[in-house]
């Protein structure tokens, strides 16, 4: 279960229990400068953490990203798109085939527009994360949640944030949270999620799109969508979605900071980083592929049994 504490006027949160890992909230969309009275405060907390770990911005377009501080650390890596102008991206840099996408959504009647975080969004957003209990071969974590559960868990900096809807006949169809960080420079999509039933549109390769556009358009110079690679998984059908799109991945510093000494051991033992780093990789990918069709077989029962049920 996650903890929610507050030191220096940053949220943390903290996760695990034998080993206790803190990190700011909205780690990979905001950013420390200056890390030390963060830990300092950690440190006088009263709550016990372990590790502190925080991600460092991107570089400058262009350069590599170099090691700025002294802590014990791993290379972490972001999905980045640098960005000059919509144009640019569009004729140079996107894929044929993302390309066509985009321009398939708008062909089957896809409206995209920036949007208020309003009651509208929320019953939008509602209704989306409720379409389907199963994304990416996994439980989807928001399926079932109340509208004031949605409410909640969008409103997080508002003041930084663009939503963008994706609209077919003025039914909201999937959704884009960005969130820009202190510096205006990079923005990252926190959320982006379409109607599962309107996959044929290509709704997702539009809100990419005009996600370009509104990063481009306010000189932001990177639009991020997360990780590259996760893990030991270098490559997936997301990571081919994301590179169509002109996404690259771009290595950074995450740092690992130990506050007690049980967490230098742990550090040594390289036990921050999870159990998984010890299973190599192709077992991992079966068992990614077991759990994918567990929960598929899972879910179709399910609808047999309610459709039965209600007939």
């Amino acid at each position: 279960m996650n903890s929610p504490l507050k030191v220096c006027d940053r949220e943390i949160k903290i996760q695990g229990k034998l080993l206790r890992i803190a990190r700011i909230q909205g780690d990979k969309y905001r950013f420390l400068a200056d890390p030390e009275p963060l830990i300092e405060g950690l440190k006088k907390c009263g709550e016990r953490v372990d590790i502190f770990t925080f991600i460092q911005r991107l570089p400058e377009v262009g350069a590599v990203s170099e090691v700025k501080h002294r802590y014990p650390m791993e290379w972490d890596n972001f999905a980045a798109l640098p960005l000059t102008t919509f144009d640019e991206w569009w004729t140079k840099t996107i894929g044929f085939k993302a390309r066509n996408k985009a321009k398939q959504a708008e062909k089957k009647g896809i409206v995209l527009r920036e949007v208020p975080f309003d009651d509208a969004l929320i019953q939008g957003i509602w209704e989306i994360y409720n379409e389907c209990p199963i994304r990416q071969g996994r439980p989807f974590s928001h399926f079932g949640e109340d509208i004031e559960t949605v409410r909640r868990i969008e409103a997080p900096f508002l003041d930084s944030s663009v939503f963008i809807g994706a609209f077919l006949e003025d039914k909201m169809i999937g959704f884009v949270k960005l969130v820009i960080d202190e510096t205006r420079t990079q923005a990252g999509l926190m959320n982006i999620v379409s109607m599962v039933s309107q996959r044929d549109k290509a709704p997702t390769n539009a809100l990419i799109a005009h996600s370009v556009k509104a990063c481009a358009s306010r000189g932001i110079r990177y639009l991020v969508y997360s990780n590259f690679a996760y893990g030991k998984k270098e490559r997936s059908t997301l990571s081919d979605f994301k590179e169509g799109n002109g996404f690259q991945k771009i290595d950074v510093p995450r740092y690992y900071v130990p506050l007690t000494l049980m967490s230098e051991a742990a550090l040594g033992l390289g036990l921050h980083l999870g159990v998984t780093q010890f299973v190599p990789e192709p077992i991992l990918e079966r068992l990614r592929e077991f759990r994918k069709s567990w929960y598929s077989r899972k879910f179709q029962s399910e609808a047999k049994l309610e459709t039965t049920v209600s007939s």
